[in-house]
Formats: structure tokens, C-alpha cells, sequence
């Protein structure tokens, strides 16, 4: 069954913000993009919902797709929706977080030129809303045993 609307429609992405803590420091895991917009710029894992497929399910298939890691637990944290976020056009992004407890070895893949993981006090320039959705997190998670063990 085919809808035509008159008005514009946004796109719907996920974001995996993948957390470790080493030592003292808290570590993110980020990709390099290898596309525009924000080509050869760091962001996390991520990218648009399939028609046919639920949010988890995206989530899983992005960060598997541009980092290898598959099987880690994602949980739903928040929706994105500034209507500048994206400079291609009207995009939401639902982000989905993860903790480990080991430093997995990610490999870049799909339209990820790099992954690696990133000390959360010493990040490159992020690209689309990242830099103002990383901190959001930590502050939520502050409390996290996870986080502050």
C-alpha cells in the first residue's frame, strides 16, 4: 500500500554510543566517516532505520556493519531531532548506548574508514550533534556503577 503526502518527511537514523572504562578514564567508541557529510570526520556508529526493520534492529546492524562488534546489549537513551542536525536534510536520530567491561577490538567496515575507541577527555571534533550528545550521556550514567567504578 503506497502513501503520498503533501508535506516533507523526515529521515530516521540510530546512534550507538559504545562505552569502556579504562582505569581511570571512560573510552567511546567512534568511526571515521568515510562519505559527506562530515567525510573523514569522527562520529559514532550509525546510520538510517530500513523500512522493514525495527529500531534495535538498526542499531545492532549499523554498529555491526562499521565496527564488527555484534552480540553487546544496546539500550535505548534518547531522541535527537534539531532540525539542523543534519545539513543534508531533516533527519531524527534515536541513540542507543552500551557498556563493556572489555576493550573490544573493533573493525572499520561498511562506510567506516576507522573505529577506535577515544578517551572521552580527549575527543577529535565529532561530527553531526555528537559533541553535545556524549556529554548528556556521562552525565546521565555518571551514577552508573559502570561508569564509576
Amino acid at each position: 500500500m503506497s502513501f503520498t503526502y503533501t508535506y516533507p518527511r523526515p529521515a530516521v537514523t540510530v546512534d550507538c554510543v559504545v562505552l569502556f572504562r579504562n582505569d581511570s578514564t571512560i573510552r567511546v567508541l567512534l568511526i571515521k566517516r568515510k562519505h559527506p557529510p562530515f567525510e573523514n570526520h569522527w562520529a559514532f556508529p550509525g546510520g538510517f532505520v530500513d523500512m522493514d526493520e525495527s529500531l534495535e534492529a538498526a542499531a545492532a546492524r549499523e554498529l555491526e556493519e562499521e565496527t564488527g562488534l555484534s552480540g553487546l546489549k544496546l539500550k535505548q537513551f534518547h531522541t535527537y531531532g534539531d532540525p539542523l542536525r543534519d545539513p543534508r536534510h531533516r533527519t531524527i536520530t534515536v541513540v542507543y548506548t552500551s557498556f563493556t567491561d572489555d576493550e573490544l577490538l573493533p573493525k572499520a567496515g561498511d562506510d567506516a574508514v576507522e573505529a577506535q575507541w577515544f578517551d572521552c577527555e580527549h575527543l577529535p571534533a565529532l561530527a553531526f550533534d555528537h559533541q553535545k550528545i556524549l556529554p548528556a550521556i556521562l552525565n546521565h550514567f555518571s551514577t552508573d556503577k559502570k561508569l564509576n567504578s
